[in-house]
């Protein structure tokens, strides 16, 4: 069963508890979920939501993707199935499944999201979607030695590891929050 829009909104909540200077740009992915519209659903419009993963390699890299569809380089995350059972299970198996990481070198570092966003996605016309939002919901994970697999080609033109500073400058602040929460873990 997909995951409902209540225990979207709850972990949302539970979020914006922990980093209330966000509540402003948070607010509208709010009010939305508490319509009960399946916001789980990749053909949910205006609105769905996407799981992202932050994977910290030995406190001094983070895995990213050349992401194929948008053509840029940022964290493997993706849209939610009907058999994921909770936000971070999604998170765990785009990372896998985009990477090739054996899930079984990873940890996640807190049972919260190190970083939500809202940000308006181009249409995609091949997919039949029109312009719209995605609530990317995003969780660190930490590893000793994990190594990059097969990746999804149909997805991702490659993955790498990347110095904290490189990574944080393609991708922005939430790689500074995954590494700080993956520190504590350590």
């Amino acid at each position: 069963m997909a995951i409902a829009d209540s225990e979207i909104a709850g972990v949302l909540t539970a979020y914006l508890e922990r980093y209330p200077h966000e509540a402003g740009q948070l607010a509208e992915p709010l009010r939305l979920l508490g319509e009960d519209q399946k916001f789980a659903s990749r053909r949910t419009f205006p609105m769905h939501v996407t799981a992202g993963a932050l994977l910290v390699r030995g406190g001094a890299e983070v895995l990213l993707i050349e992401h194929l569809a948008y053509g840029l380089t940022l964290q493997p995350g993706g849209h939610l199935e009907p058999t994921d059972a909770t936000l971070l299970g999604a998170a765990l198996r785009e990372l896998s499944e985009e990477t090739g990481i054996d899930p079984g070198q990873v940890v996640p570092v807190s049972k919260y999201p190190a970083y939500v966003e809202f940000g308006q996605v181009p249409a995609r016309p091949e997919k039949d979607e029109p312009e719209h939002y995605h609530l990317d919901i995003g969780y660190a994970f930490a590893t000793a030695d994990a190594e990059v697999g097969r990746i999804q080609e149909s997805e991702v033109a490659g993955a790498a590891w990347y110095p904290l500073d490189l990574a944080e400058r393609l991708v922005g602040p939430r790689i500074a929050r995954a590494v700080t929460t993956s520190a504590r873990l350590q």
